[in-house]
């Protein structure tokens, strides 16, 4: 018998769903990775009345799950809870699960205040959206995110190796791009991924093979919410590791796994409705063709104080590379895919800007913030481009004027006017002090190569 007094969302899951033994309650940390408890089903009712009780600390835990008590939150405060509710429509099914087990999303919250965590990724690409909701517009947004399936097990130097064909049981070479042979050998766990993410209501829409071995990518739906696109996004990495692993791989979305191959991206598309339902980029629109320009002035002026968002490790700066279809200048225009903003050739109301910078490691909530502040930037303050729209290949020579070393990037956030009106001064500082220390405790442990070359 179902609980009355429980939320009708949860009655009717639990209806749908007798079997569920446990719940997973889920938040993103600054990394974009999955953190949070599990509870036994019985504890469903305590957790939608606010019972799920987490350290505050943990939207600021590095890729290794570290606490560097940036700005004195995590040692120097004591490291206080915060406590969650579920956010709206998030209860889900886990099907990769041995056991039946629900997912749920948390918005955490200060106790203090009663006022949602301000180092919150989603919380930070909130307010950016909330200025365009001031402004009367609606950002409409998707994702698209390559990934690589790889071997379980690694190189003797503990790199990735390229998986076995299931159809073979031979490794993986193929580097065809859009390779329908490569899509056919791993069709059955790509058709889980997918069912997997809309069994948690993941809007995924087309899947495709990309330049290298083991290398996909699958593409999510266009939503109203951005914050909403960001959740898409980090669910379905969720999803991919887990059904990667429930098949005997493993998936990474590191940025460039593999040297001498394609590294793996996070595109985004964006575009703007009215009040009155019309794309504000709208070709047939009076200023439609003015307010693009304006959009792409806005996002070259906010790229190079972006990158230490776009891209957040070492790693993730070995994707660029000249002629390596990854973005390398501040350029934009007309479906072409060596530039950062590219306009692809629907128009009317599928008329929109894609963003081809990021990484696929990269925390999708802060990627989104990136864009759409750079977007609202240059739309209200009516800039104009650097530069007008490119044709050819922009992807020959490097621009010396954005960072392209992890290190660059992190300082450049010192002097960041953009995203510290957007974001807040203590956000952009305190994601600093995050990314700071995770760098110098990477380089805390000698190279390698320190032994091979200097000793």
């Amino acid at each position: 018998m179902v609980d009355d007094s429980l939320p009708e969302e949860v009655r009717a899951f639990l209806e749908k769903h007798p079997e569920t033994r446990y719940i997973d309650t889920v938040v993103f940390d600054i990394c974009g990775g999955a953190l949070g408890k599990r509870y036994p089903i019985a504890d469903l009712g305590k957790i939608y009345s606010g019972g799920f009780k987490a350290t505050k600390s943990l939207f600021l835990l590095d890729v290794t799950g570290s606490s560097s008590d940036p700005m004195g939150y995590g040692f120097s405060d004591g490291d206080p809870d915060g406590y969650g509710v579920p956010v709206p429509g998030s209860l889900v099914p886990m099907p990769w699960s041995p056991i039946p087990v629900a997912q749920v999303q948390i918005d955490m919250r200060d106790p203090v205040n009663d006022q949602p965590i301000w180092f919150d990724p989603r919380v930070i690409l909130q307010k950016v959206v909330d200025r365009y909701t001031a402004d009367g517009l609606r950002p409409i947004c998707a994702t698209e995110l390559e990934f690589f399936l790889i071997d379980t097990q690694r190189t003797e130097a503990g790199g990735p190796k390229p998986p076995l064909t299931p159809r073979t049981g031979i490794p993986q070479t193929a580097t065809k791009v859009y390779g329908m042979e490569k899509l056919e050998d791993f069709a059955e766990i790509l058709v889980e991924m997918e069912q997997t993410c809309l069994a948690q209501n993941v809007p995924t829409s087309v899947a495709s093979s990309e330049y290298a071995p083991g290398q996909f990518e699958l593409n999510l739906r266009h939503v109203e919410n951005p914050v909403i696109a960001g959740d898409h996004a980090c669910l379905m990495r969720r999803c991919i590791r887990a059904v990667a692993r429930r098949n005997g791989f493993d998936a990474t979305f590191l940025a460039k796994p593999y040297l001498d191959t394609a590294g793996s991206g996070l595109h985004v598309h964006s575009s703007f409705l009215r009040d009155d339902g019309r794309n504000i980029f709208d070709e047939e629109l009076d200023p439609g063709e003015k307010v693009m320009r304006h959009a792409m002035a806005g996002l070259q002026a906010s790229m190079a104080e972006s990158m230490a968002f776009l891209a957040p490790s070492i790693n993730s700066y070995r994707r660029f590379t000249p002629n390596n279809f990854v973005a390398v200048t501040k350029d934009w225009g007309y479906d072409n895919r060596s530039l950062a903003f590219r306009i692809p050739s629907e128009g009317g109301m599928a008329r929109r800007i894609e963003h081809r910078i990021a990484g696929a490691d990269a925390n999708p909530h802060l990627v989104l913030a990136c864009i759409l502040a750079g977007i609202h930037h240059g739309i209200t303050n009516k800039l104009e481009p650097e530069s007008e729209p490119f044709h050819g290949n922009a992807g020959e020579k490097m621009d010396k004027d954005i960072p392209f070393k992890l290190w660059d990037a992190l300082n450049r956030l010192d002097d960041a006017p953009i995203l510290r009106e957007y974001f807040g001064d203590d956000y952009v500082s305190i994601y600093k002090s995050v990314k700071d220390n995770e760098l110098d405790d990477l380089l805390a442990v000698p190279l390698q190569r320190e032994y091979d070359w200097y000793l």
